[in-house]
């Protein structure tokens, strides 16, 4: 299945240009030189991105979990829910700590996220963040990132398929092979 064409205000992403942009993120972050300790990850749209750079980094991973995207089926951007505990593999969060998420949107989660980690874990050391997409209209700059958006397009993500997708329908739609993108 082929995507749309994207635009100004839509940016259409196969799942293959998903983990490009991943491994893009990775390489710049090798580049730099900075040595990290540990990834925290934002979750949902940071988990996948969080995952690989933690498998390829051999580092720790920790997850946050934030909601603002709730309003509108996910288009709009509401308050800010911040999990009150992270989730993380080895040991606690502090050191040298990367922050992860697919996007900077308007720079609120960040701005939020990253005052709540400092006041929280006061054990970090040093804090940077890593993202695919970085939109102009932001109110954070992220240390890293593959692409800035001048445009602020909606970012249509592939797993986006699986928000409209319930348990009841999965046979149809594997029968009908949406799962390999046919």
């Amino acid at each position: 299945m082929s995507l749309p064409p994207s635009t100004d205000r839509d940016l259409w992403i196969s799942w293959d240009q998903y983990h490009a942009l991943i491994e893009r993120l990775a390489l710049i972050i090798h580049e730099s030189a900075w040595k990290f300790d540990k990834i925290i990850c934002l979750a949902r749209g940071g988990v996948r991105v969080g995952d690989v750079l933690s498998r390829i980094y051999d580092v720790p991973l920790g997850i946050l979990a934030t909601s603002s995207y709730r309003e509108a089926a996910g288009t709009q951007q509401g308050t800010l829910d911040i999990a009150q505990f992270i989730t993380i593999t080895r040991g606690t969060l502090d050191g040298r700590v990367l922050l992860v998420d697919d996007m900077v949107d308007t720079g609120m989660t960040f701005n939020r996220v990253g005052e709540h980690l400092r006041t929280q874990f006061p054990d970090i050391t040093e804090m940077k963040s890593a993202v695919l997409w970085w939109k102009g209209h932001a109110k954070a700059s992220p240390d890293y990132y593959v692409e800035k958006l001048p445009t602020n397009p909606w970012i249509h993500q592939p797993f986006e398929d699986y928000d409209s997708l319930r348990p009841h329908q999965l046979e149809a739609w594997i029968r009908k092979g949406k799962r390999n993108g046919e």
